[in-house]
């Protein structure tokens, strides 16, 4: 006689958690379109992003000068200056600050007679720096990649990394806040119609991130105090809004 098939017991167990899995999803789906139909109020974020260019560049650099004596060194470090200049206004520049002159003394241990070891000047360094500020940002971007003319001319110049400004930031933040509203408006009406609801006015909004940041950069990090990058010529401006509308 033979045996009758047997069910796989592990076919119904995970039958049956499959089923209940539905089941959840389906009550959790249900309950968050019965809340939005029951509420009177809706609180969704909203976000806008705007590509902007810096209209402000700002670059610095210094030049030093050493020699044994001071005289010797500030003379020195004047005509170096008459070359940087000259460099400045050669690429049309003439908007520029140089910086008081800042006196190192160069010191080097020696035995006297009585074989205590004591410091001796042995020479000075003095250093100046310059700045531009400049709404020409293409320009003085080349510049700043051209300054290797004054190393060849003698100087020891040493330049920083240009920083990019955008100066408008301020009307952008109000521009892209009612940016940021209108989508919050547009995700709560979406929202609200799955519950057979509509949005009737905006109750509250508040202010979240706005911030400035490189525009080919995956930005992985955000702060409530907003980053506003100047290391970049093109920038993406975002701005998010928390806000609430009631229902009818």
């Amino acid at each position: 006689m033979s045996n009758s098939p047997r069910p796989d017991l592990f076919g119904v167990v995970a039958g049956f958690f499959l089923a209940a899995g539905l089941v959840c999803s389906a009550m959790v789906v249900t309950s968050a379109w019965l809340k939005v139909a029951e509420s009177q109020n809706i609180s969704v974020t909203g976000s806008a992003r705007k590509a902007v260019e810096s209209d402000l560049i700002i670059w610095r650099g210094s030049f030093a000068t050493e020699d044994k004596t001071l005289l010797a060194a500030q003379r020195a470090l004047k005509v170096d200056l008459e070359k940087l200049e000259n460099f400045l206004r050669t690429n049309q520049v003439t908007n520029y600050l140089i910086s008081p002159i800042s006196i190192q003394e160069l010191r080097s241990r020696e035995k006297g007679q009585s074989e205590m070891a004591q410091d001796k000047i042995v020479g000075y360094r003095l250093t100046q720096s310059v700045e531009v500020r400049s709404a020409d940002v293409q320009g003085i971007t080349r510049l700043s990649r051209e300054t290797t003319a004054l190393v060849e001319q003698g100087v020891l110049f040493a330049g920083s990394e240009p920083s990019y400004i955008y100066t408008k930031a301020g009307e952008a933040k109000v521009e892209m806040l009612a940016e940021a509203t209108k989508d919050a408006r547009s995700r709560a009406e979406q929202i609200a119609s799955q519950g057979g609801r509509k949005i009737h006015q905006l109750q509250s909004a508040r202010m979240g991130v706005f911030q400035i940041t490189p525009i080919h950069t995956i930005q992985t990090q955000t702060s409530w105090e907003g980053m506003n990058d100047v290391s970049s010529f093109e920038k993406i401006v975002t701005a998010v809004v928390s806000a609430t509308f009631s229902m009818n």
